[in-house]
């Protein structure tokens, strides 16, 4: 009979591979796991489900929705846009627009504060004339690194947190984790604003994308209209009207097929459509000038060929209902009415149909249609605007209620007086009573994969800690660095916990790295706290890869980024968080 401790050890090493992989849904790979475990003896059937009670679960959805109403008030944007402005030198950019997302990932969700500051910095390095890339690395470093300063501001506190009350009787507070959080933060802003924009490449010509949504350029189809027989149009007869409009043309597709080349000596039949590569202004201007319409403005008369019509821009983000599959697979022209007209991806061409093509995390859309619907569209596909707000959700005049809310919620569990769980709670019914979320958006906002991942790593980690799995790694540890200071074993474990995070959701990281630290601390009668603050600090350093974390892999096709370019900044960052850290958890939680 195989031993439980080989066998949990496998199924870990089968997750861990699968979530390196990417193909399948880290909540799958999670949920199925954990049905394996069951089915095999390592979870009791009757604690199966027992991490969709936990309270940690709980409290990352009240996160999440709390912060979909700190947005929908504008309280979020209207300190950003009165800290931020478009004039500073590129030094001085990063240094405030990274301070106010550290400030902000400490309160709301990383991943929206991301999103309601990358438009201000893209509008930034337009007006300055300078590559995006130089500046959205170095944002998003700084929401990952802001998250690290409260109990609420990243989901490996809250799991760490959650963790140290079932294993020692308490949870850590509300700003237990600030101390060493905020001088790593710090080291890290100022690393980020003074040397290390410098280590981002600054390409030129045409792979200076300006983070393809600065510049713009898509690829999109156009369907081509009735033709006089009298007087063919071949696609090479349209190059100059093209050339006016700085448009390029790169296909032609007939009957479903792409004609070979730039199938330019072609002759246009209604019914085909035309592939171009340009700016969304000046693909429409040439339109303007040919035969030639949005594809698929035809299918829906008072739809998108209706008056006032808008081109909007918005990026995928990990997790978003199109991510994986096609705008007609969505069947979203049906649905909304709205048109997928293009598709930016690190400035590739694509030779798929537009329409047709699968989205990846990071892709920038160029949707078509009436500004409500547009929105309705972006809502409904999980993606993120671009250019301006939701502003039929921005609720601005109460912004002041909405810090209110959020704030004596905060009082209430930092003085003890109720659960951080009950203050939460509480705050989201004083938003919905307020109207900022309704029905809808409670359930929104709540991230669901990551629940499902957490629910069903939760079971797993203490199958991990009950069959002698996280006691096996940490005398690994202590025995490696055996007649070293005591500090040479936080060093190892925050290495072991970010190597993990770069390739694994932090969640994951956090709840196989805790029952690891806790045993280090009981190996070496240290002080556990030490070593849990060190999981937590270390689980949130993604910062090597983009798939690492969200806000990683929403600025990959925006700023123009190639995979390895994350190791540039990442790199010397983690060694940064590490020679920071290491120190301020010795004064602060003293071994």
């Amino acid at each position: 009979m195989v031993d439980p401790q080989t066998l949990v050890f496998a199924l870990f090493f089968t997750v861990f591979a699968l979530l390196v992989w990417g193909r399948l849904r880290y909540d799958f790979v999670a949920f199925g796991a954990l049905v394996i475990a069951a089915a095999l003896g390592l979870v009791p059937g009757g604690e199966m489900f027992s991490g969709f009670g936990h309270s940690a679960v709980a409290i990352i959805a009240l996160v999440l929705i709390v912060s979909r109403g700190l947005s929908a008030s504008g309280a979020v944007e209207l300190i950003a846009a009165r800290l931020i402005r478009a004039d500073r030198p590129l030094p001085l950019h990063i240094a405030a627009i990274a301070g106010v997302a550290a400030v902000l990932s400490a309160a709301i969700n990383n991943v929206a504060a991301l999103a309601l500051l990358m438009p201000l910095d893209i509008e930034a390095a337009n007006k300055a004339g300078r590559p995006t890339g130089q500046s959205l690395m170095p944002l998003s470093f700084a929401t990952i690194l802001g998250g690290m300063l409260t109990l609420i501001g990243t989901p490996p506190n809250i799991v760490i947190s959650e963790f140290r009350a079932d294993a020692l009787g308490a949870p850590f507070g509300m700003f237990d984790f600030t101390p060493v959080g905020l001088a790593v933060a710090v080291a890290g802003i100022l690393f980020v604003a003074l040397i290390g924009w410098r280590l981002l490449p600054s390409r030129e010509g045409p792979k200076d994308l300006r983070g393809d949504m600065a510049r713009g350029r898509y690829v999109a189809e156009l369907r081509v209209g009735a033709q006089d027989p009298d007087k063919p149009v071949a696609v090479h007869d349209l190059y100059p009207q093209a050339g006016e409009a700085d448009v390029n043309i790169v296909g032609l597709i007939r009957g479903g097929r792409r004609r070979p080349g730039l199938a330019g000596r072609e002759t246009l039949t209604e019914g085909d459509f035309l592939v171009v590569e340009g700016e969304p202004k000046a693909i429409e201007a040439f339109m303007g000038k040919t035969v030639l319409e949005f594809a698929g403005s035809e299918r829906h008369e008072g739809g998108v060929t209706s008056k006032g019509l808008t081109l909007a821009e918005a990026i995928v983000p990990d997790g978003a209902r199109i991510q994986g599959r096609s705008a007609y697979g969505l069947r979203l022209l049906a649905r909304h009415s709205v048109t997928l007209l293009g598709v930016a991806r690190e400035g590739r061409r694509f030779r798929d149909r537009v329409r047709l093509l699968d989205i990846r995390a990071g892709d920038v859309l160029l949707l078509l249609g009436t500004p409500e619907r547009v929105a309705a569209a972006m809502d409904w596909l999980g993606v993120l605007p671009i250019e301006g707000r939701r502003t039929e959700v921005v609720q601005r005049h109460k912004a002041g209620a909405a810090i209110g809310v959020f704030g004596f919620a905060v009082l209430l569990a930092v003085l003890g007086v109720m659960p951080l769980g009950v203050a939460l709670a509480g705050a989201v019914v004083g938003f919905v009573a307020l109207g900022l979320v309704n029905g809808r958006e409670v359930y929104d906002s709540v991230e669901w994969k990551v629940i499902v991942l957490l629910a069903s790593l939760i079971p797993l980690a203490e199958a991990f800690e009950r069959t002698g799995g996280a006691d096996l790694l940490a005398r690994q540890i202590v025995s490696l660095t055996s007649g070293y200071p005591a500090w040479a074993t936080l060093v190892v474990l925050m290495v072991v916990t970010m190597t993990l995070s770069d390739f694994l959701n932090n969640v994951a990281t956090t709840l196989i790295a805790a029952p690891v630290a806790l045993s280090v601390a009981a190996a070496t009668s240290g002080n556990p706290d030490t070593y849990l603050m060190a999981v937590a600090v270390a689980a949130s350093c993604a910062f090597l890869t983009p798939i690492g974390h969200k806000n990683n892999t929403i600025i990959l096709g925006p700023g123009g980024y190639r995979f390895g370019d994350f190791w540039r900044l990442g790199l010397p960052l983690e060694v940064l968080v590490i020679v920071v850290a290491v120190p301020m958890l010795l004064i602060v939680w003293p071994l």
